[in-house]
């Protein structure tokens, strides 16, 4: 983990409520897809996580929906701000444990790490599908980044204005794969463990006070006993998680 002062490149609308912020700044504690960030905004008591969408030697790319009075502030940063950020926090997906043919799905928000994820898998040889679920069409965001990554990219909406009508785990059963990766609500995750026929990873969304373990306020239920989201996750194994 690092603290420190990190420079707002960009800060940009993806649709109504999502937003795509680049800061620049030390990323060396970023190791694995999956990390996140924890942000302190001025005249806020608790600093706001943000998973990592992607990252290089000098910059990280966010995105976050705008949800409350927080993440508004934050929408209204501009370059040349700065940030105290808690940087690479918290542990990424276990890439070595994954398969060759896995589905990358991302749900609302948890679609940000997906990026990273699908780009350092590409690199590796192994060749994912993601999935991406909506609402509607018009909450749609990231699906052409993802493309001209070189990713395989099926959307679903809720409501069948674009892509297949449903949800993710609603297309578990008709993509060929051999592991899964996912990130996004609990319901999907539910959904996702009812419809799932091989190993994965779940990447969970949590509120937060202190993002690194001292104040054990973001647990789940495991086989082994509560684990804190922000500091033993917020990747967990499908096969530890009591739901």
């Amino acid at each position: 983990m690092i603290q420190g002062q990190y420079l707002v490149r960009s800060n940009t609308p993806l649709t109504k409520s999502m937003m795509q912020l680049s800061l620049e700044g030390d990323t060396s504690a970023i190791k694995a897809p999956g990390q996140f960030v924890n942000i302190k905004l001025d005249g806020f008591y608790l600093r706001r996580p943000l998973s990592v969408c992607d990252w290089n030697e000098n910059r990280i790319t966010l995105l976050y929906k705008i949800v409350g009075d927080g993440t508004r502030a934050l929408s209204r940063m501009v370059p040349g701000q700065s940030l105290d950020v808690l940087c690479g926090l918290g542990n990424g997906f276990m890439i070595d444990k994954g398969g060759k043919k896995p589905l990358l799905i991302g749900g609302g928000a948890g679609i940000a790490p997906m990026y990273g994820l699908g780009r350092v898998l590409l690199e590796r040889g192994v060749e994912p599908t993601v999935v991406l679920g909506f609402n509607t069409r018009e909450e749609i965001f990231y699906k052409r980044e993802m493309e001209a990554a070189g990713l395989n990219v099926v959307v679903c909406t809720a409501d069948g204005s674009f892509g297949a009508k449903g949800y993710p785990s609603d297309l578990m059963g008709e993509l060929e794969h051999d592991y899964f990766y996912a990130c996004g609500p609990e319901a999907m995750f539910r959904a996702i463990e009812a419809a799932a026929r091989t190993s994965g990873q779940y990447s969970f969304e949590e509120r937060m006070g202190c993002g690194f373990g001292a104040c054990m306020g973001c647990t789940c239920r495991t086989k082994y006993g509560n684990k804190r989201i922000c500091k033993d996750g917020p990747v967990l194994m499908r096969e530890e998680v009591i739901w």
